[in-house]
């Protein structure tokens, strides 16, 4: 079976983030989105899932969390579809 694994590097005005993405992993995470909640809720989802995750965001936080959230799980969704 083809590995189901991607590496997602995405740069806004907003946004500076770095997503790797292995669907058959073991539910192992890195994540840091600046946003405490958001990187608790990866983390969960990561883990029951079973798979792993790693996302590294530095982001405009002094303006609010909403674009990090939104630019890292657009990475994460652009990796799994791009495997």
């Amino acid at each position: 079976m083809k590995a189901r694994k991607a590496k997602i590097n995405r740069t806004t005005s907003e946004t500076k983030i770095q997503v790797s993405l292995n669907l058959d992993g073991e539910g192992k995470t890195d994540i840091n989105t600046g946003f405490g909640l958001a990187d608790h809720m990866l983390t969960l989802v990561a883990f029951w899932a079973g798979f792993d995750l790693e996302a590294q965001c530095t982001g405009d936080m002094y303006v609010d969390a909403h674009h990090s959230v939104e630019d890292v799980c657009l990475c994460i969704g652009q990796a799994d579809s791009s495997r």
